[in-house]
């Protein structure tokens, strides 16, 4: 590929982050000074400000949950050049959503088209838990990022870009290792699929060692546990935190309903079903014809290696976890949404109209909370929660100043460390 080419690339790809970068900014203005939320205040930070103030990856000042430290060492290292502030965190988050929305952007272009990939961007950056988390000082919206730039690399059969990029993910979130596990077990099965269908299934034309660099993404968080584990003992985190995400997961029961709830969550969560329900009536239209003739699909082999994603997440997801969060299902929702507004393009002349709702319900989410139970971090009413521990802290430093408040977590920590 020519080098001009490549530069030219490189600085598109550059504009396009910047404009995304002050799209999202813009938007998030009004949120960017809140106080920490639930698990923010509970983990996250408090163990980046150990690092900013110690050094140490292992953090003090909160029960270690093992969590590799890529994200938190991101945030020490912004709040040591601009200051320790919720304005800083929040601003720094923004900076990896718009990297994972970029990301997004080049995946849907490299198997689809820049239509698509523009309306796919657009309805991810306005669905409701992608929106909320994107200035939120969590680790799913940088593995999800990360994820979208190593299944572009490896779509495009590029391998040290590919474990490059899933490393990272890894290191962003532990559960980033699904992507590579379930594409190299997709990859080892569908050989002995293709004799069954006379379109190729496999994006590789046969097994080879190419396949097994997919495993070398798991390196990088096997040597953060081991020095976890050098470190305090434990491999996985606390004990508590064990118990709570694995061990007390396992009940067949809990695991169907869960397994139920993922699958919810990546299709049809939070008006993501209008989106779903439009694609699944699209096709039964037939694709359309311009002047290049029939408007191609998402290769089938794409679509499958994809799927083999999103089912991972949804089975791994509904198995671990201690509270099943909508955001964990982060990396595989805008794989759906792709997959989706592909089909609208290719069968529905006036697709763009039918996004267009879409993304009305999506804004309408941010502000309307649904008639079915939901998490406070999936939409806007978070930013209510916070607003009125504020006003019960003003209330109670006015009428009680010297009074014993009897709480509740995680209302301790927002009332002692505002």
């Amino acid at each position: 590929m020519p080098r001009e080419y490549l530069q030219s690339r490189r600085f598109h790809s550059a504009l396009v982050f910047v404009l995304i970068f002050f799209v999202l900014f813009g938007l998030h203005a009004p949120l960017l000074r809140l106080p920490y939320f639930w698990d923010e205040a509970g983990y996250y930070v408090p163990a980046a400000h150990d690092l900013l103030l110690t050094g140490s990856l292992i953090p003090h000042s909160t029960p270690s949950n093992a969590h590799p430290p890529l994200v938190i060492a991101f945030l020490a290292a912004c709040w040591k050049l601009a200051g320790f502030a919720p304005i800083v965190t929040r601003t720094a988050m923004l900076v990896i959503a718009a990297f994972c929305l970029l990301g997004i952007f080049r995946l849907a272009e490299r198997i689809s088209n820049s239509q698509v990939a523009l309306a796919a961007t657009l309805c991810t950056a306005l669905y409701p838990v992608f929106f909320v988390q994107s200035s939120l000082a969590h680790l799913d919206v940088a593995a999800a990022g990360l994820t979208f730039w190593g299944l572009r690399s490896y779509l495009e059969k590029r391998n040290a870009p590919t474990a490059f990029w899933l490393s990272l993910a890894a290191l962003a979130k532990e559960t980033a290792i699904l992507t590579p596990v379930a594409l190299l077990a997709w990859e080892v099965l569908c050989p002995w699929l293709r004799s069954k269908n006379p379109e190729s299934l496999c994006l590789y034309s046969r097994r080879n060692w190419n396949s097994a660099l997919l495993l070398i993404s798991l390196i990088p968080l096997g040597i953060w546990y081991a020095y976890h584990y050098a470190r305090t003992g434990f491999v996985f985190g606390n004990p508590e935190f064990f118990r709570y995400n694995i061990e007390a997961t396992l009940h067949p029961l809990r695991v169907l309903l869960a397994l139920l709830l993922r699958f919810w969550q990546a299709v049809g969560y939070l008006n993501l079903y209008l989106l779903s329900l439009a694609g699944l009536l699209a096709l039964r239209r037939p694709p359309l014809q311009d002047e290049n003739g029939e408007r191609p699909k998402i290769a089938l082999n794409v679509q499958l290696a994809l799927l083999a994603v999103i089912l991972a997440y949804v089975v791994a997801m509904a198995s671990i976890g201690g509270a099943v969060l909508a955001r964990y299902m982060l990396p595989v929702v805008p794989l759906v949404i792709i997959i989706w507004v592909s089909t609208l393009w290719r069968r529905v002349r006036l697709w763009r109209p039918v996004v267009a709702m879409v993304l009305l319900a999506f804004v309408t989410g941010l502000f309307i909370n649904p008639p079915y139970g939901f998490s406070f971090e999936d939409n806007l009413a978070y930013r209510d929660y916070i607003q009125l521990h504020q006003r019960a802290e003003d209330f109670v430093e006015a009428r009680y100043p010297m009074a014993r408040v009897l709480t509740a977590w995680p209302a301790s920590d927002e009332l002692t460390h505002p």
